[in-house]
């Protein structure tokens, strides 16, 4: 059982790293990503929502369907956010925060 387990987690970590390796970034940090398109397009003047549309159009070139789609309701749900006056101070901290490591290239944000 315990041979099981380390053969999964090596396995899992090899999975991982051929992802990094590639320059791919996981597909929970795309998600992410499009959640902060979908602020960058609604908070204007944050950060540079074209940056942050380039980030995720390159990201997401390889990705299954079901990620694009799920990517997709993300950045619906975050449009629908940002105009919410009682939200919109921390919706403004995430953007300028978190968000602001996918205006790298994907590749650099793989790497780290």
């Amino acid at each position: 059982m315990l041979i099981r387990a380390i053969a999964l987690t090596a396995a899992g970590l090899l999975v991982a790293g051929q992802a990094a390796a590639a320059g791919r970034i996981s597909d929970v940090d795309y998600l992410r990503a499009s959640r902060c398109r979908g602020l960058a397009d609604s908070l204007p003047g944050v950060v540079d929502s074209a940056a942050m549309t380039a980030f995720v159009k390159s990201a997401g070139a390889t990705r299954d369907s079901y990620i694009g789609q799920r990517a997709s309701e993300e950045y619906d749900r975050a449009r629908r956010d940002a105009p919410n006056a009682e939200r919109k101070d921390r919706l403004t901290a995430e953007l300028a925060g978190p968000c602001a490591a996918f205006l790298a290239k994907p590749a650099d944000l793989a790497r780290r």
